[in-house]
């Protein structure tokens, strides 16, 4: 039985298999697939709980052989494997498929280990779980499937997203899951449960030095100079790697490069939703295009600064180009 981490819960619910293998590179879906299979298994009794770690020298037969002991107290238990890499090796592969094949009465063996690449799933070890007993592939999610993964969390929350806000989350946190779980559970703090938008997400995570790099976009697209220079302040004074924030301010001025009104024409809207869009253009029409590709090459200078013995005064330079991106935009708004 092959799952992925949405499909678990249901085949939860239709009993426990003798043997689980949970693999994947995306660190909170693999530990919540596990934390899933754990909470099921001591629903039906199985209150005890051995780990066991595959390291250099790892004695198969040891495990084997503990894997067939009785416990000492006669209680039914789980018997966690944690293997970094999906490479049992020969021996190990055997002992896998000895798992699975012939279960122990009692004993609920559970697999965690990294994402199975394609040339893998054809070992013996692998199609054992996948065929006669369970394999939760959680691996990392595709961007296209962020913004409806950020949705499904946040409604789990009591939080009802619009569409803005849910993808404005997702963008925001690039993929890392972890952080998109800690942020959805900070909103629920700070605003309670109910409707949520995109505005709403922006303030909410306003005390994020990760989201001070976003307001700072938001305040180069403005053409707002003294807010831009107030959240660069303020994230050097809390130590923040100026690589992040030239990273943002390059992307800004890719950005303004590369937007089209018209139909079909070249958009980058990053970190979407409405407000995005309008600042956005209203930049691209504002900013002359020399200006820009002059501030992508200050841009690259900084770069060098930053790799260089001289990194601390790309926090000048960062601040330079800043200030001239929001004089730029402010005197042709003028």
């Amino acid at each position: 039985m092959r799952l992925v981490p949405e499909t678990l819960n249901r085949a939860l619910e239709g009993g426990l298999a003798p043997a689980w293998l949970v693999a994947g590179d995306e660190p909170l879906r693999v530990g919540e697939a596990a934390d899933a299979i754990r909470a099921r298994a001591r629903a039906e009794g199985y209150s005890g709980r051995e780990v066991a770690f595959v390291e250099s020298g790892f004695d198969w037969g040891e495990f084997a052989a503990g894997l067939r002991a009785m416990s000492l107290f006669a209680e039914r238990r789980v018997v966690e494997l944690r293997m970094p890499k999906p490479k049992p090796g020969v021996e190990g592969g055997k002992t896998l498929v000895a798992a699975v094949d012939e279960p122990v009465p009692d004993v609920l063996l559970l697999v965690i280990t990294d994402k199975i690449e394609w040339a893998d799933r054809s070992g013996a070890w692998v199609k054992a779980f996948e065929e006669r007993a369970a394999c939760v592939d959680a691996e990392q999610l595709l961007p296209e499937q962020l913004p409806s993964w950020v949705d499904s969390r946040m409604r789990r929350a009591g939080l009802v997203p619009d569409a803005d806000a849910a993808q404005l989350l997702a963008d925001r946190c690039e993929g890392n899951l972890v952080a998109a779980h800690q942020e959805i559970e900070l909103l629920r703090l700070l605003s309670g449960p109910g409707p949520v938008n995109a505005e709403t997400v922006a303030e909410s995570v306003a005390s994020s030095a990760r989201y001070h790099v976003f307001q700072l976009g938001e305040a180069l697209l403005a053409g707002d100079a003294p807010r831009s220079l107030r959240i660069l302040d303020g994230l050097a004074a809390e130590g923040e790697e100026p690589t992040l924030v030239l990273w943002c301010v390059a992307e800004e001025l890719r950005s303004i490069l590369q937007w089209s009104p018209q139909p079909g024409g070249a958009r980058r809207l990053f970190r979407g939703g409405r407000r995005r869009k309008e600042l956005l253009a209203g930049a691209a029409r504002r900013v002359p295009r020399a200006t820009a590709l002059a501030l992508l090459d200050a841009a690259a200078r900084a770069d060098l600064l930053i790799k260089g013995p001289r990194k601390d005064e790309a926090w000048g330079e960062l601040a330079r180009i800043a200030s001239e991106l929001c004089i730029a935009a402010r005197n042709r708004a003028g």
